[in-house]
């Protein structure tokens, strides 16, 4: 919560100083940008390097979760929504009743990894056993029930990472694995990105679920099947673009209405070329082939 808040304040802070530092504040304008967490790292990027593009266009971003975006979007309090999934139906027409008509723009796309403790002997598991993992009423509560027993974990229960339910992150995860079913009670539900990777490598007997981006060093990456016993594919930024990592997703941010005049120009410049070889280096595919120095 604190290195996310941190980012908010810092970006604020960017924000004004830049604009107090110009002078002139009359010809300044500032776009809101909030969302998705698995967003906020490559959005705060793009934001930065953009100042050296337009000078006179401060973007100010802030995180919270896809629903978080969303909904400021449909209060017309933000000018950008980024988000880790589709806007729902029920959302959608919430916009149009307030007056804003959400256009949606991929802006990438993200392999939504399987993470284990990097002692954990599993190395690959499938869309199935991860449904008897997180739904509701599964059968599998202890590692042993997958076959293995996990160094320092005392008794190989399993501590099953989750994200909080106003995250596009778990609303994929949820869509992707669970289908129509439930989470089972008991998940630990992280508020963002960064804190299920955290937790997860200091956990022996933790799994959980989040951005490829948010990868380290020391933690481990699943290979993911569809089917127990089927091949498996692991999750990158190639497979991410080619769609055969079973959970990659697209990423989004939405305006209302088609953009035009700065928050137009913006958008232009992310899916540009520049833009695009930015989210490659956070560690997500771009939306379009590009080709970086």
């Amino acid at each position: 919560m604190f290195k996310r808040n941190t980012l908010l304040v810092v970006s604020a802070l960017t924000a004004s100083a830049f604009l107090s530092g110009c002078g002139g504040g009359q010809d300044r304008q500032v776009i809101q940008n909030k969302g998705s967490d698995t967003l906020v790292n490559v959005a705060q990027a793009w934001a930065e390097a953009y100042q050296l593009v337009d000078p006179t266009t401060v973007v100010a971003v802030s995180g919270g979760g896809s629903g978080t975006g969303i909904a400021a979007l449909i209060n017309g309090t933000v000018d950008i929504a980024n988000a880790s999934r589709a806007m729902k139906d029920k959302e959608v027409q919430m916009a149009t009743d307030a007056g804003h008509e959400p256009v949606q723009h991929i802006v990438g796309y993200d392999a939504l990894a399987v993470y284990l403790h990097a002692d954990n002997p599993l190395s690959a598991i499938s869309i199935e056993q991860l449904a008897e993992i997180y739904g509701d009423g599964g059968g599998y509560t202890k590692w042993t029930d997958l076959g293995v027993e996990v160094p320092g974990c005392k008794d190989q229960t399993m501590v099953v990472v989750s994200r909080q339910n106003n995250s596009g992150t778990y609303a994929y995860f949820r869509k992707t694995v669970l289908g129509k079913g439930d989470f089972r009670l008991g998940t630990r539900d992280m508020h963002g990105s960064k804190d299920v990777v955290d937790l997860v490598e200091n956990t022996p007997c933790a799994i959980g679920y989040s951005g490829l981006a948010y990868a380290t060093d020391h933690i481990k990456r699943a290979c993911i099947s569809q089917e127990t016993g089927g091949e498996c594919t692991s999750p990158s930024v190639a497979t991410a673009s080619d769609g055969s990592y079973p959970i990659a997703r697209p990423l989004f941010m939405y305006t209302s209405g088609e953009p035009s005049g700065y928050v137009g120009e913006y958008l232009n410049w992310i899916k540009s070329d520049a833009g695009q070889c930015i989210i490659l280096a956070k560690g997500y595919a771009s939306a379009t082939d590009v080709s970086c120095n």
